[in-house]
């Protein structure tokens, strides 16, 4: 009976790209971490988050190179190892591919607001990003790029006094997760800290509430304190507190 030999060369390479794939995505994963628990600087936890993307590339590609000309009957090791390689390192490669591909179709902005003529200040969270590389100021030339990329984000008009619309935003905004730091009903200011969950990136949030014939404009802005572009990410929050303030009842 003729048995097809083995490649212990294919086998091999197969191993090293599941180890790269494996220790790429590792590296990828802890990034976040290192920079939110362990204080690693964020230039540095950036680095750390490219480079881990770098190795599950080169574990897919080397997965390719040895899986394709195999038969999974003829050289099942090493079929196994470099289809692993492929799975695992798409795994770790997704986010930083996703986050790229983001970063072409936003803005390069990072402050949102339903009123650009008039932002609403930071004031309590002004206090709370001394030393923050973006300013609490509203940047003047976001007003244009914001109605081009994001013209559905408007202020919200409710039919209810500013008490009552106090309420409901101070609702929505406990509901979102946000970690509120000031509750001024009298000046009709909300301010929240939203925390991303992995890097633990830190956005302020401030919201609105002023008196419009018989019921309430509300305005809210989101603004990150780094990063020059935010991917779409204080839009979003943005679009997720009008979704949700317009379904209180």
């Amino acid at each position: 009976m003729f048995v097809r030999p083995t490649n212990p060369i294919s086998h091999r390479l197969a191993r090293i790209a599941f180890i790269l794939a494996t220790v790429g995505s590792l590296i990828v994963a802890v990034s976040g971490p290192l920079h939110r628990y362990l204080g690693l600087d964020i230039e540095a936890a950036i680095a750390v988050f490219r480079y881990g993307f770098y190795l599950t590339v080169a574990g897919i590609a080397l997965g390719l190179g040895t899986m394709l000309p195999a038969r999974p009957g003829d050289r099942r090791r090493g079929f196994v190892a470099a289809f692993l390689a492929i799975a695992i390192g798409l795994a770790g490669a997704w986010v930083p591919l996703h986050w790229f591909l983001q970063a072409q179709h936003r803005p390069a902005i990072n402050d949102i607001t339903t009123d650009t003529a008039n932002p609403p200040p930071l004031v309590a969270t002004a206090q709370l990003r001394r030393g923050a590389p973006n300013p609490p100021a509203y940047p003047k030339e976001n007003a244009a790029i914001q109605r081009a990329a994001f013209p559905d984000i408007e202020p919200v008009i409710l039919a209810v006094p500013p008490a009552e619309a106090f309420k409901r935003v101070d609702r929505v905004a406990t509901a979102l997760g946000w970690d509120v730091v000031a509750r001024v009903p009298n000046e009709g200011r909300l301010e929240a800290v939203a925390t991303s969950p992995w890097f633990g990136f830190r956005d302020d949030i401030v919201v609105r509430i002023r008196p419009q014939g018989p019921g309430s404009r509300i305005d809210i802005r989101s603004k990150s304190r780094i990063g020059e572009a935010d991917l779409g990410g204080n839009a979003e929050r943005v679009r997720s507190f009008i979704a949700r303030l317009k379904a209180e009842i």
